[in-house]
């Protein structure tokens, strides 16, 4: 007979790539361990029994229960102070990454775009991309139809297509680019600004109204090199920080004493996206 114990030991296994399913799903790791440990709660007192394929059953049990959670969280990151960034996240606590599909999907700037989808077009995109769910299992854990599962993987991955750049750089390349960013903006060198930033840079900033931050996406390189040359120009900033969040290298560093991570998104070589964290909540996953 299956004992709580030996219950808890088997959901353990199961962990580290339920957790990285529920983030990717709600782009929160605080409310990922939520959605985990109330799966694991469930499992250890329900056990086993009647259930064929464990991994099966336990993705749709954390599926099921972050598409409730990323319902109700919806109209709160509607009304929030400023745009809304993903929680960044230490690479270590987002399980397995062993794919290009499992590592692009966890990108930070994946994860921000998946903010534009609806909570099932979100899990079909999830599910099929990183974990390989047939489409007759995403019927069963959406409660719909395989030819309905087909066509939202096709449209979200349309709709994300334009936005999403898989990895081309390698990891040292990555932070080398993030490295001379930084360095031409505390340096104020527009020259290596306007070579680094893509036309079409946007920078976002997520002080959550707790603390000081553009309350507005900064877009178009014309706009975005005043915009970090005047924060060098009235804050001080400090010595930045390498950090490895969401599969890549970032910068944890301090603009006039407010802690923040930096990441940022690459293009044809170029910057197209930088996302600077700061609000307090959020940073409580990245690496010390």
């Amino acid at each position: 007979m299956e004992t709580p114990e030996s219950a808890t030991e088997q959901f353990e296994t199961y962990r580290p790539p339920l957790l990285g399913l529920a983030y990717r799903l709600l782009g929160s790791m605080w409310d990922a361990e939520d959605v985990v440990q109330d799966a694991c709660l469930r499992w250890t007192a329900t056990g086993q029994a009647g259930i064929r394929e464990l991994r099966v059953h336990l993705i749709t049990v954390v599926t099921r229960l972050a598409l409730d959670r990323l319902r109700s969280a919806r109209a709160a990151r509607e009304a929030y102070t400023g745009p809304w960034l993903p929680e960044p996240v230490a690479t270590d606590r987002l399980g397995p990454l062993d794919t290009a599909e499992l590592r692009d999907t966890i990108a930070y700037a994946t994860v921000h775009l998946m903010e534009r989808l609806s909570p099932p077009e979100r899990a079909v995109f999830v599910l099929r991309e990183a974990f390989d769910v047939s489409y007759g299992e995403l019927a069963r854990i959406l409660d719909t139809t395989e030819t309905s599962c087909r066509q939202m993987h096709l449209r979200t991955a349309r709709r994300l297509a334009a936005g999403r750049h898989r990895f081309t750089l390698s990891e040292d390349d990555h932070a080398k680019l993030l490295t001379r960013f930084l360095e031409a903006v505390q340096n104020g060198d527009m020259a290596a600004l306007i070579e680094l930033l893509a036309d079409d840079v946007v920078a976002w900033n997520d002080g959550g109204g707790k603390v000081r931050a553009v309350l507005w996406p900064v877009e178009g390189r014309h706009q975005v090199i005043p915009f970090v040359a005047s924060l060098v120009t009235r804050y001080p900033l400090g010595t930045p920080r390498r950090v490895d969040v969401n599969g890549r290298p970032a910068a944890a560093l301090a603009v006039d004493g407010v802690e923040q991570v930096v990441t940022i998104d690459v293009r044809d070589g170029r910057i197209g996206g930088i996302y600077a964290v700061l609000n307090p909540d959020k940073l409580g996953h990245v690496p010390g």
